[in-house]
């Protein structure tokens, strides 16, 4: 199966980068190169594109599509939480534009046996990066009930997180949890069956949690915000695409901090702390996809964009 994966708000990203011809772009979720593809053609001959992935099949599709601009483009396997370290060993000045999109791409939750989806039998993985060691049988298995609920509670947003913790340490010490349908036969065991009947599919936002905590997804989003706006030259832009409310949070509380970094008390008539203001919030409301994106792309439904831009 090729590395598919529509790219959400596209031209939405493309316009709110504000590329300019010779400027320097980094996409730190790669994927498919979806985005990366529009920003290079945009480019011109002392433009540079870097994109970063850590999925192994992101970068072989994304290096295959890019090939047309090799000589502009910069491809590296990591975890965008190392953006700063590549992005001073590639453009030391700084970078013009930087773009994330947080979600999960089509490839990895069509992959059966990448183990990200609820709805087909697979071997419970959900590692974004196959390098890494924790999979989500190991926190399935491994966690404690009260860790379990955590995560199911603050990640999954579920309200039955505490009756799902319990479910699944009773029934991992019968034998270990090791599929998704396995997992899936849990859930539902553990949601009274009145709150089944309407409440989309059960397992949705316990996977969702299991996935976060297994590639430390909100984590690293939150460590990484700061040095991206750091990275980024006077009017370069960040923009980026979250897919929960999450996500959404840290980034629009982070991009407000930045705007607006003063902890004096409100009393004050003069700001005695100091803190200097990064630059300014360009989206005051996040950007959302159309009506007809949402129709075309089903899993657009819940992304919104969020726009900083640097002083």
């Amino acid at each position: 199966m090729g590395f598919e994966h529509k790219s959400v708000l596209l031209w939405e990203t493309i316009e709110g980068l504000n590329i300019k011809p010779d400027g320097i772009y980094v996409d730190g979720t790669l994927g498919g190169a979806g985005h990366s593809i529009e920003i290079v053609k945009k480019l011109g001959e002392k433009g540079h594109h870097i994109g970063i992935d850590q999925d192994a099949d992101a970068i072989a599709a994304a290096s295959e599509r890019l090939k047309p601009y090799e000589d502009k483009v910069t491809i590296v396997r990591s975890n965008y939480s190392a953006m700063k370290e590549i992005i001073k060993e590639h453009a030391p000045e700084g970078v013009d534009g930087i773009m994330l999109d947080l979600g999960v791409s089509s490839y990895q939750l069509d992959t059966v046996e990448r183990g990200f989806g609820y709805k087909n039998d697979a071997p419970l993985d959900m590692r974004m990066d196959q390098r890494q060691n924790l999979t989500a049988k190991d926190i399935v298995n491994g966690y404690s009930e009260m860790e379990l609920f955590r995560i199911i509670k603050d990640y999954g947003e579920d309200q039955f997180a505490k009756n799902i913790a319990k479910h699944i340490v009773r029934a991992r010490a019968e034998k270990p949890v090791e599929t998704t349908f396995e997992l899936n036969e849990i859930i539902k065991a553990a949601i009274p069956a009145k709150m089944r009947a309407n409440g989309g599919h059960p397992s949705k936002r316990t996977f969702q949690a299991i996935r976060i905590e297994c590639n430390r997804e909100l984590e690293v989003l939150r460590d990484t915000l700061d040095d991206m706006i750091d990275a980024l030259k006077p009017g370069g832009r960040l923009c980026i695409i979250t897919f929960h409310s999450l996500e959404d949070r840290i980034v629009k509380s982070s991009f407000k901090k930045a705007e607006n970094p003063c902890v004096c008390p409100p009393s004050f008539p003069i700001c005695t702390c100091g803190n200097k203001s990064k630059g300014k919030v360009v989206t005051r409301k996040p950007i959302l996809p159309s009506e007809e994106e949402i129709e075309e792309n089903k899993r657009s439904k819940s992304a919104k964009l969020r726009i900083f831009e640097k002083i």
